[in-house]
């Protein structure tokens, strides 16, 4: 049995925020249907690669949903969205601030038709305080959020990660705020509104930083590569491991942008690897002795490291390092992760099929459950299953479909002609 079967969800999210959060609810079972204004997502025609086909934007973010199109300016659609709401056990959306509130559907309107509905929010900056009104992208969130102050080198510009953290990290707290309420909903009998901020996500996925920045009130942070001494906020600090141990990538041969391995090095490996890289006299090397020292004259450490692995490809030295017992990984492309065997395995990187642009690649189910496994599908055409949903879930019959069709539920009025 998939874990969330039987929870329905009514999914009035777009872009990549909400679609993430609503992806993994559909991939662990939930009924998830994709309620779309009869344009559609605006990302279904975002970076598209292939003509007249949605683009990977779009399929990557929505798989396992159902698409119905309604045009919530008519009343005819906003029947239709009355009477889901009043058979589903969540509605997320991603709208800016008070644009459900203008369709006359305010969290307290909601909740009054469906006392057990959980209403899920994301939002920039959150329905509350100075920045509420202000609008967000990923970039801005980690601008805002922390993140960007703190990545990159320190005589350098601030940097973005390339990992979207704020706005698929905000979709992964999201999701766990909507399996919580579902809970706690199941005890009480009611449901609640559950909103994340993109920054205030941002903020908690960059706690590791806040230790630090209140570390420094006590002292200069020794694992830090850069000078910290007099610093009242964290520093950017290159590949810096930011805890405890040593850490640093490594260049190694042919020298591409990608031939790189991460390496800690702990304290219990670090006369193995001394040995290794430069002989007895680095592992008698007074300079090196405490982990104290090697902290005090690791960018030492990283240049002797990086001569060795010169002559060595990332996969070699990761050999070297792994006799060793050095932890260790290489800098994984995407190019080299689309092919790699481990991924392969964990079915991380998927082919599918769809009707519009053929085969594609999508990521895989990050989250294995034994009791019952993800089973992947193509993301929905627009609108594909408008009539099933109203057949199936609202038990609409033929002639009241072909009446709500007449009276533009389900599409675009037609244009005005001069």
């Amino acid at each position: 049995m998939e874990a969330l079967k039987g929870f329905r969800i009514l999914d009035m999210t777009h872009v990549q925020a909400g679609p993430t959060a609503s992806q993994l609810l559909a991939w662990m079972g939930a009924d998830v249907i994709k309620f779309e204004p009869p344009q559609g997502d605006a990302t279904r025609g975002q970076l598209r690669d292939v003509p007249n086909a949605d683009s990977l934007y779009f399929t990557m973010l929505n798989c396992n949903k159902r698409s119905i199109t309604v045009n919530m300016k008519t009343p005819e659609g906003k029947q239709v969205f009355t009477d889901l709401l009043q058979i589903c056990d969540v509605i997320m959306e991603n709208f800016g601030p008070g644009v459900l509130d203008r369709f006359g559907f305010t969290w307290e309107r909601i909740h009054e038709i469906n006392p057990r509905i959980v209403m899920a929010s994301i939002k920039g900056f959150g329905s509350t305080g100075p920045y509420a009104d202000f609008k967000a992208y990923e970039n801005v969130a980690q601008a805002m959020g922390g993140a960007m102050s703190t990545t990159g080198v320190p005589d350098g510009p601030p940097f973005v990660t390339g990992a979207q953290i704020g706005d698929s990290g905000t979709g992964l707290h999201l999701s766990i705020g909507i399996l919580a309420a579902l809970h706690q909903r199941n005890n009480t009998g009611k449901g609640q509104y559950v909103e994340v901020a993109m920054m205030d996500g941002v903020m908690n996925l960059c706690r590791v930083k806040w230790r630090d920045h209140q570390r420094l009130t006590h002292g200069p942070l020794s694992e830090y590569s850069v000078p910290t001494e007099g610093l009242t906020e964290t520093p950017r600090a290159g590949n810096d491991s930011g805890g405890g141990q040593l850490g640093n990538a490594i260049r190694c041969k042919p020298g591409g942008p990608n031939d790189y391995v991460y390496i800690v090095v702990q304290e219990a490996v670090w006369e193995a690897l001394a040995r290794r890289v430069g002989g007895d006299a680095l592992v008698a090397d007074p300079r090196f002795a405490r982990i104290a020292d090697r902290r005090r004259n690791q960018n030492e450490i990283w240049r002797m490291i990086t001569e060795f692995a010169s002559a060595y490809t990332k996969r070699e030295f990761m050999a070297i390092l792994s006799e060793l017992d050095v932890p260790c990984g290489p800098i994984m492309s995407t190019g080299d992760l689309a092919t790699d065997e481990h991924v392969k395995l964990r079915q991380m990187y998927v082919e599918l099929d769809h009707p519009q642009r053929g085969k594609w690649w999508n990521v895989g189910m990050p989250i294995k459950l034994s009791d019952s496994p993800a089973r992947i599908e193509r993301s929905p055409t627009l609108g594909e299953h408008t009539d099933e949903v109203l057949k199936e879930v609202l038990g609409y019959d033929d002639t009241r479909i072909a009446g709500f069709r007449k009276a533009g539920a389900f599409s675009l009025p037609p244009k005005k002609t001069a």
